[in-house]
């Protein structure tokens, strides 16, 4: 915060001095005595003077003294509260940040995906998470950041320190990661806090009190993170102790009940707000056991990958993976996410699922994959047993023996 205060006042790190330094009580009485508080970041609480005169002073927590800048003061310091809200787009989420903004706060949207987000479902019109977070930030008229989460989070979920939930779900150190991204931000605007729709108790791994002390904990945040839904069940953060947000005017919401957040939705005059629903597919048990086949046989994880994830039928043959098309749109979507090393096949003279293998490239790994589509064609095989397989600029036509077993299926199958 010191740095940013520096740069909106046109100041350099040296011209900071400390000129006064009194216990603590005495400090705070003095300023506040003669002085306009104007904004607090994570380490610093800011007092101006008096706008006729050219000083700012800063009380730093840490050392328990006072910074000075000697300088003119400028117009655009006078700034209200900001701070940084994880914005989905669900109702939680949007309630939290407007009721941060009728109370004042200057709120800046956060939203996270990734390969694992139901992105192309959220919503009564369709849409997901990304185009409903925007939608809320442009009904409310306030900036919105969208980051993906890239390859270092694919880490956190083969290997969460706080272990998975029901599924694939890292949820409590899915948290700890985006607050820490979150808390970049809020350092980057000079935010003195973090918002999120957190419900107590609403989900059994990540919304507990004793979770909500280790997230903050190992974000560094503790404290800064402020839960406008639940605040009244829950200990008295930062910004509410100083003033920065009222207490009074939070809720004390708890459990998986949404019926008063659709009562302050009406209130608070907020529509068109999605179905309450888990955006994560990690939660989904069917979906997770294609992330830990995925995780468990392959170390170098690529986009393409987990795009994958999310279309047709997985299996795991001696090592390697075979991903089977469900209908036309499956079989356009493994075409065009062939990678390199991969061999794509498709029946010919008879319509039917495509399939990529990943992994194998041998007679016995095309014979496995041509008789699952044979097997999966059904009829509409009938005596035809030719297929394409395409490897790179090579292309081979070849003949199966026939369609694979039901005890083959079951035995190869990941989902």
């Amino acid at each position: 915060m010191t740095s940013t205060i520096a740069q909106n006042i046109g100041m350099k790190k040296g011209a900071i001095t400390v000129n006064m330094r009194y216990p603590t009580r005495k400090a705070s009485s003095r300023v506040n005595m003669y002085s306009h508080f104007i904004g607090r970041g994570p380490r610093d609480r800011i007092f101006l003077i008096s706008p006729s005169l050219p000083s700012i002073i800063i009380f730093r927590q840490i050392t328990r003294g006072f910074v000075t800048y000697n300088c003119p003061i400028k117009e655009e310091f006078f700034v209200g509260t900001k701070a940084v809200a994880l914005l989905s787009g669900g109702l939680d989420s949007t309630l939290a940040v407007k009721m941060m903004i009728d109370q004042g706060i200057e709120v800046h949207a956060l939203n996270f995906t990734s390969g694992f987000c139901t992105c192309n479902h959220g919503g009564k019109d369709g849409g997901g998470c990304r185009s409903e977070s925007k939608r809320v930030a442009e009904e409310f008229g306030i900036p919105l950041k969208v980051i993906m989460k890239g390859m270092d989070y694919i880490e956190l979920v083969r290997s969460p320190k706080h272990g998975y939930g029901k599924g694939m779900n890292p949820c409590v150190d899915c948290r700890i990661f985006m607050f820490i991204q979150a808390k970049k931000y809020m350092h980057e605007i000079g935010a003195s806090f973090i918002i999120t729709g957190e419900v107590l108790g609403q989900r059994p791994m990540s919304q507990r009190k004793d979770a909500f002390r280790v997230i903050e904990r190992e974000s560094g945040l503790e404290g800064l993170i402020l839960r406008p839904l639940s605040a009244k069940q829950l200990e008295p953060t930062i910004p509410e102790k100083e003033g920065l947000v009222d207490r009074e005017k939070l809720l004390d919401v708890l459990g998986r009940s949404r019926r008063q957040q659709i009562d302050l939705a009406e209130e608070l005059d907020v529509n068109n707000y999605p179905c309450p629903s888990g955006g994560c597919l990690l939660t989904d048990k069917i979906f997770s056991k294609k992330v830990r086949d995925l995780l468990t046989n392959k170390k170098d994880v690529t986009k393409k990958d987990l795009a994958l994830l999310k279309s047709g039928r997985h299996f795991r043959h001696k090592g390697a993976k075979v991903i089977l098309g469900r209908d036309e749109a499956d079989n356009a979507v493994l075409k065009k996410m062939t990678q390199e090393g991969d061999i794509f096949i498709e029946p010919v003279g008879f319509p039917g699922p495509a399939a990529i293998i990943s992994g194998g490239g041998g007679p016995e790994f095309r014979e496995y994959a041509g008789s699952l589509i044979v097997k999966y064609a059904l009829e509409k095989a009938g005596a035809l047993r030719t297929l394409r397989a395409v490897c790179g600029e090579e292309t081979l036509d070849y003949e199966v023996a026939g369609p694979a077993s039901e005890e083959l299926i079951e035995e190869t199958r990941v989902c």
